[in-house]
């Protein structure tokens, strides 16, 4: 019965190919960079000769033969990505863009995000109760907001909301937006709310699309003033506010 030698049914690592060296079956060395196996000893036979070697594995990524990422990526913000024959870099892209998918078979790419959005809300309320009665415009106390844009040519969106109560027989009042010490919404001299009859609770509001034109802090509010001088009160049972939104075109 025929004796086979268990220990021989193995690769035999030889480690680096040296020419000198006698190669028998099934050895195995590396050479610039991949492995080969010997199928037919000999001596001086360099592993690229199929005729005694055969390949196991090819050499990987060195900077020649493949991608080399430590070359690739050269620049702090780089991307890498797959185009359509391998990795690739992608620059960074300036301050502010923002990474943009092509689809299936294109590139990625950076794109600016498109104009409009909103930029920043501010907000202010009171339920503190205030009488007013002068016919002439005078501030509605806490109805009041700051604002600074952060562009020049954004404009910013006005919504406020006034609660009041007619006290008496023949009141009325106006009410009007203020961007600093100009009046960019008003009624035109003619009674907002009136009543002509018993005690009246309400609500109203306002809102207006300012063009400011400018990146410095802005003060928006809210006045009134009341017909012929008679009492109104403010805040009676309910909030008054004011919202101020800077929107980018």
């Amino acid at each position: 019965m025929a004796t086979i030698n268990l220990g021989s049914i193995k690769f035999k690592w030889q480690g680096a190919y040296a020419g000198g060296t006698s190669y028998t079956l099934d050895d195995v060395v590396s050479y610039n960079g991949s492995s080969y196996i010997c199928i037919l000893a000999s001596t001086g036979n360099l592993p690229t000769n199929a005729t005694y070697w055969e390949q196991m594995s090819s050499a990987g990524t060195n900077g020649t033969d493949g991608t080399d990422l430590t070359t690739t990526l050269t620049t702090q913000g780089d991307i890498l990505y797959r185009d359509g024959s391998g990795l690739a870099r992608l620059g960074a892209g300036t301050a502010g863009q923002v990474l943009q998918s092509g689809g299936t078979g294109a590139n990625v790419s950076w794109t600016t995000i498109s104009s409009g959005g909103l930029k920043q809300i501010v907000f202010a309320q009171t339920a503190s109760l205030q009488t007013y009665s002068s016919a002439s415009y005078g501030d509605l106390t806490g109805v009041t907001v700051n604002i600074t844009p952060s562009s020049s040519s954004n404009k910013v969106l006005i919504m406020s909301g006034i609660q009041y109560n007619l006290t008496a027989n023949d009141r009325g009042f106006q009410a009007r937006i203020m961007r600093n010490s100009t009046a960019i919404q008003e009624p035109n001299n003619q009674k907002e709310h009136y009543l002509a009859g018993s005690q009246h609770y309400g609500r109203t509001s306002y809102m207006f699309l300012d063009t400011p034109n400018t990146t410095s802090q802005i003060t928006y509010k809210m006045q009134v003033f009341t017909d012929g001088g008679n009492a109104v009160n403010f805040n009676d049972s309910a909030y008054s506010y004011i919202y101020a939104m800077e929107v980018a075109v």
